[in-house]
């Protein structure tokens, strides 16, 4: 045999092992919850590359009301014994009504002055999972999503026609000027008063996301988003793309991103933090540090994880990332900066 044919057996048999323990493979021994596990545990986003430090008291203190309350709904519902799907729709229709977020009401602006939304959900316990991109009048992505996962043979929709699916679904729809806000078009005002010729260069990084481990043991993602300010030409980030913004596997974890969507596109981050607990006996917190700080670039975004065990992770290379967790356990915590969970 010849060396080239040799190694191209072995890189097909390396290939044959990877593909089959994603897939196929029992969960990891090593990853085998312990006796004291929690019961349940949640964690949220609402965005990386935070507000500075010398930003008005008041809007610091919004934020984390605003954070605080979405997990006590969170919690309430986790430890009444809802499921982590029903969970993770609710918390992040809350987001999806909440102008300080870039979801729903608090979306940004495109290049020429609309709103063109994403969201994406997944269920742990079958791989199940549905997501839509580039709405203009569906008040609540994240609903839609789950529908598009629960009413369809699809997983992503897009324009028209998840708007038209929308109303097949009686999800409501509102005026597209339901989403604008006076900040958001100081924001969108300021972008074109200096965008560069070379065209987009604005590197938001705020999203909302939630992630949780419900008492039945099953694991559910979902994520929710207005994209980039003045993006252009349709352009989709990560947040729709199952793998790459959003994943749920009940053999390892669930996952939210939020950063600069291409790189988390590139990289597959979302799904690339379940692997390596599937493939290398890692756990959540090891995966998504790696993910965060060794592949990503600097100032490039976070996650939110939690494992099968309810180990929460939440990392993030930027000067900040809205947060909050809390567990059966007793934890509840908010944060912006790098103090807090």
């Amino acid at each position: 045999m010849t060396a080239a044919r040799s190694s191209s057996s072995i890189f097909l048999l390396l290939a044959v092992f990877v593909f089959a323990a994603s897939c196929d493979a029992p969960p990891n021994p090593t990853a085998t919850p312990p006796a004291d596990q929690p019961t349940w545990a949640l964690a949220l986003h609402g965005g990386a590359g935070a507000i500075p430090r010398d930003s008005s008291p008041s809007l610091q203190r919004a934020h984390r009301e605003s954070l605080s309350e979405a997990l006590d709904r969170g919690r309430a519902m986790l430890a009444s014994g809802a499921e982590s799907l029903d969970v993770v729709e609710a918390v992040i229709r809350q987001f999806e009504d909440d102008p300080l977020f870039n979801a729903g009401r608090g979306a940004v602006y495109t290049h020429d002055g609309r709103h063109e939304l994403d969201a994406a959900v997944m269920r742990g316990e079958d791989l199940g999972c549905g997501a839509v991109a580039a709405l203009r009048t569906v008040r609540h992505p994240i609903t839609l999503a789950r529908r598009v996962m629960e009413r369809t043979r699809h997983v992503l929709l897009v324009g028209e026609g998840a708007e038209a699916f929308a109303d097949e679904m009686g999800v409501e729809r509102v005026a597209p000027n339901f989403f604008d806000t006076p900040a958001r078009r100081r924001q969108w005002l300021d972008y074109l008063a200096t965008e560069p010729q070379t065209g987009d260069a604005d590197r938001d990084k705020s999203t909302v996301g939630v992630v949780a481990l419900d008492i039945h043991g099953h694991l559910a993602a979902g994520t929710s988003t207005g994209g980039l300010t003045g993006k252009r030409f349709g352009r989709v980030g990560d947040v729709p793309l199952i793998g790459a913004g959003t994943y749920a596997d009940d053999r390892s974890c669930a996952v939210s991103c939020t950063g600069v969507g291409e790189e988390f596109i590139r990289h597959n981050v979302a799904y690339a933090i379940s692997a390596r607990m599937l493939l290398t006996g890692a756990d959540v917190r090891q995966a998504a540090r790696t993910l965060i700080r060794e592949v990503l670039d600097p100032d490039v975004g976070g996650v939110i994880a939690v494992g099968r065990d309810g180990t929460l992770a939440l990392e993030f290379n930027t000067q900040g990332m809205y947060r909050g967790a809390a567990d059966s356990k007793g934890r509840f915590e908010v944060g912006i900066w790098e103090e807090g969970p």
